[in-house]
């Protein structure tokens, strides 16, 4: 049985984010990325295999290596279902901003 990966407990691990920032400029091979960490390639390997099972990188063959890509499609997914939560605190801290500028102004 193959269960797909939860994209949310991938973003969790700040690996797999700083992953995410490095490959989003360019597209980069397994050996690159895991140059920029310091654990071994194996460790980076896992890493890159669940940002691939949950969509957030693609693979792309280059000759006899792969590349590494955002997949940019994906992560709008993720902006799209975090946006309305980020509107009502955005909404909530401007309702507390408001009620300590009345408070200030009475003191």
């Amino acid at each position: 049985m193959n269960l797909r990966r939860d994209v949310f407990q991938a973003i969790a691990d700040p690996t797999r984010r700083a992953i995410l920032l490095l490959v989003a400029s360019q597209a980069m091979t397994a050996g690159a990325i895991a140059s920029n960490f310091g654990t071994a390639r194996p460790t980076v390997s896992k890493h890159l295999q669940i940002l691939t099972e949950c969509d957030l990188l693609a693979q792309e063959p280059n000759g006899r290596e792969i590349l590494y890509r955002l997949n940019p499609g994906k992560l709008k997914e993720l902006a799209d279902f975090i946006e309305p939560f980020r509107k009502l605190w955005d909404e909530r801290f401007n309702t507390l901003e408001t009620i300590m500028k009345n408070y200030k102004a009475r003191e």
